[in-house]
């Protein structure tokens, strides 16, 4: 089978645009859409958001401190005025956010 210059064109297209829903699946990026906001690109909650929440800053030693077992069922069933993002984002996704804010605290 042999595809012609427009149905090539089309395939790349389509690739293109939905590359960035897989790439979502990266720590970082989930991190981005759906923590930043409230947490802060660098995760010490200086955000309106997070100043209104009293966000803990993820340098805390409380969360430091914390085993990746403690961080999961804080991200799957919220704490405090954070939202449960159990349903949201499935296990390996909340693996790759706590893998990458451990980036942040170094």
């Amino acid at each position: 089978m042999r595809l012609n210059g427009r149905e090539l064109a089309v395939i790349c297209a389509v690739a293109f645009l939905i590359s960035p829903a897989f790439a979502q699946d990266s720590g970082e990026d989930i991190y981005r859409a759906k923590c930043q906001m409230c947490h802060g690109p660098d995760g010490l909650g200086n955000t309106p958001a997070g100043k209104i929440a009293k966000i803990v800053s993820l340098k805390d030693p409380s969360v430091v401190n914390a085993t990746d077992g403690e961080l999961i069922p804080i991200v799957k069933n919220g704490k405090s005025k954070m939202p449960a993002f159990a349903g949201k984002l499935g296990d390996d996704q909340i693996n790759s956010v706590i893998t990458y804010i451990r980036t942040l605290q170094k």
